[in-house]
């Protein structure tokens, strides 16, 4: 008898989803369910003043403004929710090993190409850099102690600059110390960055990095973090 094709796997439906982003940023927010209680409140008390004060008052009229203020209200909770997962997820993964290659594998659109896997990394410490080419130019991101990671950002941007001459190399460091960056402010950091070169140089730039870049896949890339399981899917 012929195999029977597996089923597809079954995605979480749109309520099961709004509820694991409920979850997943209450952790970190506890007093969200109140401010969405709130919001739905305000919402409703709008839409009955709004009733109110629209001629003529009728009790049909108020039920209605109502409802549409019920409306907004849902809306506005969604909305703080859904901002404010994104924030719970940076300070979920801050600190990991890996966040930075997440958020700079996923948060740069499409401007921007970086991978998850570091270009660099020290196997005793776990210090790591990272790599990301756009339009603003090369980014060079160490994650880790700044002093343990002179030597690596110093190989990678030596490279960058002799295989792309011309093209700006930006150097950060993500942390919480003096001159460092948040890793929630990495991504917005790097997309105010000025556009440097136009598609064609930046695809060129990208085989001319790639060609001499030493492969890191034989490396023990930082563990500890799991991006499927920290970051909560988002409604669609």
């Amino acid at each position: 008898m012929a195999k029977r094709a597996p089923e597809p796997e079954k995605r979480p439906g749109f309520f099961s989803q709004i509820k694991s982003l409920f979850r997943f940023t209450r952790e970190v927010y506890p007093w969200l369910p109140w401010a969405q209680i709130a919001i739905l409140i305000g919402g409703i008390l709008l839409g009955l003043v709004v009733g109110y004060l629209i001629p003529p008052l009728q009790i049909w009229s108020l039920i209605l403004w109502g409802v549409t203020g019920l409306m907004v209200g849902v809306f506005g909770a969604l909305f703080l929710m859904t901002r404010l997962s994104t924030s719970a997820m940076y300070k979920k993964i801050d600190g990991m090993p890996g966040a930075t290659g997440h958020v700079l594998s996923t948060s740069l659109g499409r401007k921007w190409q970086a991978s998850d896997t570091p270009v660099g990394i020290n196997p005793k410490t776990q210090e790591a850099v990272y790599r990301a080419i756009g339009r603003g130019g090369i980014v060079v991101v160490g994650e880790g102690t700044r002093g343990r990671l002179t030597r690596l950002i110093n190989e990678e941007r030596t490279k960058a600059q002799r295989v792309a001459h011309g093209v700006p190399v930006n150097v950060y460091y993500v942390g919480h110390g003096e001159d460092d960056i948040a890793i929630g402010d990495l991504a917005k950091t790097i997309k105010k960055l000025p556009k440097a070169i136009d598609k064609t140089t930046m695809a060129a730039v990208i085989r001319r990095v790639d060609s001499v870049s030493q492969s890191a896949t034989s490396l023990p890339i930082p563990k500890g973090i799991d991006p499927t399981k920290v970051r909560a899917q988002r409604p669609r």
